[in-house]
């Protein structure tokens, strides 16, 4: 094996030996005696050499195993170090750095036992040559949550990102930072400008509440337009169709008998009001204008006994300039005070507006199926009526499950949109880009749609907070200290190598 001097060499020993001297060594590490040096060196002398990597011969081992105990202590430090330095930033997830021995050089094999004469076997003999970083990992544990009662801060309980993206030609990147805004255009934004992204598109459900399709590719949040709702800052008004009356009618108000049904609701009389109540009722065009309309209750009839029953005809009443429709009838309780069902609890009434407002016919189903008539006060008044006037944006506010609600001047509310979240199947294999932000690796699964928040695995949100760092000071500043101790061992292991070395060129005299 051709071996050379290695630069370790003390450089007046390597002037007396010139580069072209070769030496057959027998093994990696063997007594090597060389002749030729010359001023004053004694011959034969015995110096210890060891094969490195490329074959040249290298003296100290040791030197080599410091410097690398040396750079990957450094590597830990700058690990513990950016750990401390982000311990109140926003979702950041810290490093770990864990050590691995780099390769041993094998002096000797093992010996197998040789069961003719007896003897036994030997174990290998080997000598390491340093340590090397054997991983950086990210510890993806949660950290603790901040309350700031801001409503565009969103914190995730349990596993999922964020996801966001830089603009349409950019990649989507995902985040645990929840600390979003919106910008003057009403996109939901990261501190950067980021867009997050989830559903628009949703559907109305027959019980009131909303599905989003969350098997559509996620789009970018707006919270004042998009492509489906348009102009969200404002909602359009709501043509009534369905007016609930409940409540009770006084079973001992008096029957009344004169002036017939054609003068119900005129109010002309002191003596007719006194058997009339009246109910008001606000209803309201396809174009918001609302309407005050007047439904009146008179008794009468009623016949007690077995099977007897109790009749009360009611009568709509509007202003002047609104013509009505079919805007009477009459209704029956029997002997308990309950309604009788049928069609007429039921009906419909058609409201002309006047010509010159530029709207269509209100057709309005009421329903008097929730009422009674026990001996007590009136209370018949509208529990559930569907229309309402326009109304601008006000403010909103975001949900565990994700969706954006946004509350408007006239009392009414609309999704604006659904955050989504990602779920991988290996959170740490993500690779860190800055600003919070991770994309995905071959290691970590690849993103191939949003999910819903508490869904497919990952977490609910937590409106009006923010994850903090996961960061534990206590635990870094004990690395810190232990890392320091293991980089001053290292040192030492090279002071003392170069005293060594010293010694050897100490033997001139």
């Amino acid at each position: 094996m051709e071996l050379y001097l290695h630069n370790i060499v003390p450089r007046f020993l390597a002037e007396h030996l010139e580069k072209s001297q070769i030496f057959n060594v027998a093994g990696p590490f063997r007594e090597a005696t060389y002749s030729g040096l010359t001023e004053g060196i004694d011959k034969d002398v015995v110096i210890y050499f060891t094969v490195a990597e490329g074959g040249h011969l290298v003296m100290m081992r040791s030197m080599f195993s410091g410097v690398s105990g040396l750079r990957a202590h450094q590597t830990r430090m700058d690990v513990i170090g950016n750990n401390i330095a982000n311990v109140n930033t926003v979702g950041f997830k810290s490093g770990r750095v864990t050590f691995q021995e780099v390769f041993s050089q094998t002096l000797k094999g093992a010996g197998a036992p040789d069961t003719t004469t007896g003897r036994g076997g030997t174990n290998p003999m080997q000598v390491g040559l340093g340590i090397d970083v054997g991983t950086i990992d990210t510890i993806t544990t949660r950290g603790s949550l901040q309350r700031t009662d801001n409503p565009t801060d969103l914190s995730i309980e349990g596993d999922g990102f964020f996801i966001v993206k830089g603009g349409s030609s950019s990649t989507y990147m995902f985040t645990r930072a929840g600390n979003f805004g919106i910008d003057r255009l009403g996109n939901l934004v990261t501190g950067s400008g980021m867009n997050v992204y989830g559903w628009q598109s949703y559907t109305r459900l027959a019980d009131g509440s909303y599905k989003f399709d969350t098997e559509s590719p996620v789009e970018p949040i707006n919270l004042f337009s998009d492509a489906v709702n348009k102009n969200k800052k404002m909602l359009a008004a709501r043509a009534t169709t369905s007016a609930v009356l409940a409540g009770n009618l006084d079973a001992s108000t008096p029957i009344y008998t004169s002036g017939a049904a054609s003068g119900l609701g005129s109010g002309a009389s002191g003596t007719a009001d006194s058997f009339q109540f009246t109910v008001p009722l606000t209803v309201y065009d396809s174009l918001g204008n609302d309407y005050k309309l007047s439904v009146n209750f008179r008794k009468t009839s009623a016949v007690g006994g077995s099977g007897g029953t109790t009749a009360w005809e009611w009568q709509v009443a509007a202003a002047s300039g609104i013509s009505l429709a079919t805007a009477s009838g009459s209704i029956e309780f029997n002997t308990k005070g309950q309604v009788v069902l049928g069609p007429e609890l039921t009906p419909s009434i058609v409201i002309t507006p006047a010509s010159g407002i530029g709207t269509e016919d209100i057709n309005v189903k009421l329903d008097f199926s929730n009422l009674t008539m026990y001996a007590a006060d009136n209370s018949v008044k509208p529990t559930n009526v569907d229309g309402y006037p326009p109304g601008e944006l006000v403010t909103f506010n975001v949900g565990s499950d994700g969706m954006i609600t946004g509350v408007y001047s006239n009392g009414q509310q609309q999704p604006l949109g659904l955050v989504a979240l990602a779920g991988f199947e290996n959170p740490a294999g993500l690779q860190k880009v800055g600003e919070n932000l991770y994309i995905t690796t071959n290691n970590s699964g690849e993103f191939t749609r949003g999910v819903k928040a508490g869904s497919d695995g990952t977490g609910m949100l937590n409106p009006g907070t923010l994850e903090m760092s996961n960061v534990d000071l206590s635990k870094e500043f004990t690395d810190m200290i232990v890392t320091q101790r293991g980089f001053q061992a290292n040192s030492r292991i090279i002071t003392t190598s170069d005293e060594m070395l010293q010694e050897l060129v100490n033997l001139k005299r």
